[in-house]
């Protein structure tokens, strides 16, 4: 299954994993049909220290985007789904890997990031949350890593893009 995120700086393509995440992407196909994601906005990045005006202390670097209708509560958010794990689906957070953004496993809802490079520490096992329970991957870019990066250079201050870069329209493609 395909997807098309049309944003102001361009289109991306990608592939969702159903098979192997089964509820992350009806999870996330959920909020496409609901038109949930029209005129959001990926609103965070997360850099490497070579960013400066991006760079937060960790001790787990990590390079992503974040977009959704924010992390705040928000009525047209759902119930959270169960964190599927890399362990459990055998997908890794290549470049280009959608995933769920979470705080705590099985707190997942409306949030995504699209990873900028491979992120190991983002699989179970990893190091980016102390639980090593990973992220929920379910998809990857086909077609518009350029979009995905030139978004990802964007200005920010932290970790806010500054402003927040429009997600015109999610829609399924097939």
């Amino acid at each position: 299954m395909f997807i098309l995120i049309k944003t102001e700086l361009g289109d991306i393509t990608a592939e969702l994993y159903a098979e192997q995440a089964p509820v992350t992407v009806a999870n996330f196909l959920r909020y496409i049909s609901e038109k949930t994601y029209h005129n959001s906005t990926f609103y965070r990045v997360v850099s490497p220290q070579n960013r400066a005006d991006n760079f937060v202390p960790t001790t787990v670097d990590i390079s992503v985007i974040q977009g959704g209708i924010g992390m705040e509560e928000n009525p047209r958010k759902h119930s959270p789904i169960v964190l599927e794990t890399t362990q459990q689906t055998g997908l890794k957070h290549l470049d280009g890997t959608f995933s769920m953004s979470r705080f705590e496993p099985g707190s997942s809802n409306s949030e995504f990031f699209i990873c900028v490079d491979d992120q190991p520490e983002l699989d179970f096992a990893g190091k980016r949350n102390p639980d090593g329970q990973g992220f929920a991957a379910f998809g990857r870019v086909i077609e518009g890593m350029d979009v995905v990066r030139k978004i990802h250079a964007c200005r920010a201050k932290g970790q806010w893009f500054e402003p927040p870069i429009k997600i015109i329209s999610i829609e399924v493609l097939s």
